[in-house]
């Protein structure tokens, strides 16, 4: 399937409003070193699926499906996909962005988020979005379709990834955050007060440096592992990992050579079982699907 294909049935499916160096963040820790502490919408059926328990994990790996063009110098740290408009948030300290546009081309609309800011995981909350940064304490409220910033809200601790579970109970659904630890922390999308949280564990150990997220309408939610090529789907609901997803591969060797860095992207393609995968500084993204392995 074409690029071209993928947006039209992306389009037509949706119908919902949903560091570069070691010095800049190897030593001092966050989605990009060592954690101190340390986005999304679509696909999956409806439905909040049995809550999973660590006998019942899963062992997936990636099937490619297509392969896209992406800005090899984005250092992505949110994706998320709406209709056939691709939503992405950028990192380092002074060139950190949001920027929307279809999957596979150049952004439409961009803005940058001024120093010290340094931009983390976003998600769509009906017509505006939410983008975390990592250890400013600070997260903005944006326009959807202008990126124009609206507010910002504090909150304590690191920001890494984002994403709305519209599952849970009421129609505004809750947010969900990472923070580079084990903990996912969940926040009323309109005021981003918390509200709970649950520990991740796959069979009763601690699974930390969780980082970007996606929600899907069956309830679960995708992390990437932060400097691994794994992804976990979780229970938020228990915490419990219910799969292992193993995405080494994606890229060749000479890509990797060329500045590449970590699988950090995931967004699901409304309407199927399908997500886009990318990383940071990725001269490619992926259509996958999960699959046994």
């Amino acid at each position: 399937m074409t690029a071209s294909a993928l947006l039209a049935v992306a389009l037509a499916a949706c119908s919902t409003g949903d560091p570069e160096a070691a010095a800049s963040e190897g030593v001092a820790g966050g989605n990009g070193g060592t954690p101190a502490n340390e986005g999304v919408a679509g696909g999956g059926g409806g439905g909040r699926s049995p809550a999973p328990t660590d006998q019942d994990v899963q062992e997936l790996r990636v099937r490619v499906l297509e392969r896209l063009p992406h800005d090899a110098e984005a250092f992505t740290q949110g994706l998320e996909l709406r209709g056939d408009v691709l939503y992405e948030g950028t990192g380092l300290e002074g060139s950190s962005s949001v920027r929307r546009g279809p999957v596979g081309g150049a952004p439409t609309v961009r803005r940058e988020l001024p120093a010290p800011l340094f931009g983390e995981g976003l998600t769509l909350v009906g017509p505006r979005l939410w983008q975390l940064t990592w250890q400013n304490g600070i997260a903005i409220e944006r326009d959807a379709d202008t990126l124009e910033e609206l507010r910002r809200v504090r909150y304590e601790g690191e920001g890494w990834g984002l994403c709305l579970d519209r599952t849970d109970g009421g129609t505004g659904g809750r947010l969900v955050m990472s923070d580079g630890s084990s903990r996912l922390t969940f926040r009323d999308p309109e005021t981003f007060e918390p509200t709970g949280h649950v520990d991740v564990t796959r069979a009763g150990a601690p699974v930390d440096q969780l980082n970007e997220l996606e929600c899907t309408p069956d309830g679960s939610v995708y992390a990437n592992v932060y400097q691994t090529d794994t992804l976990v789907r979780i229970d938020p609901d228990t915490g419990a990992v219910a799969a292992g997803i193993d995405a080494a591969g994606l890229l060749e060797p000479a890509e990797l050579g060329a500045g590449a860095r970590e699988l950090n992207g995931i967004a699901a393609v409304p309407g199927g079982d399908e997500f886009l995968l990318t990383g940071k500084y990725w001269p490619r993204m992926f259509r996958v699907e999960f699959v046994a392995r």
